[in-house]
């Protein structure tokens, strides 16, 4: 069962109104082990919707986007990525991978959007695994056993957490993934470490 570890950088904040502009993925097998990672800017359908605000955030100007693949070649270019890596043939299922990241459902949410708005047919399923619902989990875990937890569910408190952290002050799509990819793997491989104390 491979986990698809997802980021997206937009032009702001509201689906079905602003755009995908860069998507981040850590492709990883079901030890947790990164088979690949993909990156890839996107030209936004509505470029008018370009917010300064976001731009703020992860430092992507339309200038920088001007050869960007459109929408329609990235999710193309995305499927090929995944089925290449899977060694699975052209149009093969995508219905067995789970999707995963940081508040993922945001992030599912815009890429459903991106997928329809180019009316190309969704290929995954909706099963996913979000880490911010698993560290709510784990920080009753690390309470239970009198451990020390951060004080927030971010994902710059979760990777400093673990000794990870960001190499830019602007959020970048696939660093983003990898973080999240690594917070992940840092998890599970606590897990036969601690005891869950009702």
């Amino acid at each position: 069962m491979p986990y698809l570890i997802l980021d997206l950088e937009m032009t702001g904040g509201e689906t079905g109104y602003h755009d995908i502009i860069q998507i981040g993925a850590v492709l990883a097998n079901d030890d947790w082990k990164t088979i690949s990672e993909f990156e890839s800017l996107v030209y936004p359908a509505h470029e008018e919707n370009f917010t300064a605000a976001a731009e703020e955030v992860h430092g992507i100007s339309l200038t920088d986007l001007e050869a960007a693949p459109l929408p329609y070649e990235a999710i193309e270019n995305f499927e090929n990525w995944i089925r290449k890596q899977l060694k699975r043939p052209p149009a093969a299922s995508l219905t067995d991978i789970v999707v995963c990241g940081q508040s993922v459902i945001n992030d599912i949410n815009f890429l459903d959007q991106m997928y329809a708005d180019q009316n190309a047919e969704w290929p995954f399923s909706y099963r996913l695994v979000d880490l911010m619902s698993l560290s709510v989990v784990f920080y009753q875990i690390f309470d239970a056993n009198k451990m020390t937890r951060p004080k927030s569910y971010s994902l710059k408190a979760v990777s400093a957490f673990f000794g990870l952290q960001r190499e830019e002050d602007t959020h970048n799509a696939l660093e983003d993934a990898r973080l999240t990819y690594q917070c992940f793997k840092k998890y599970f491989e606590l897990i036969p470490h601690l005891k869950y104390v009702p």
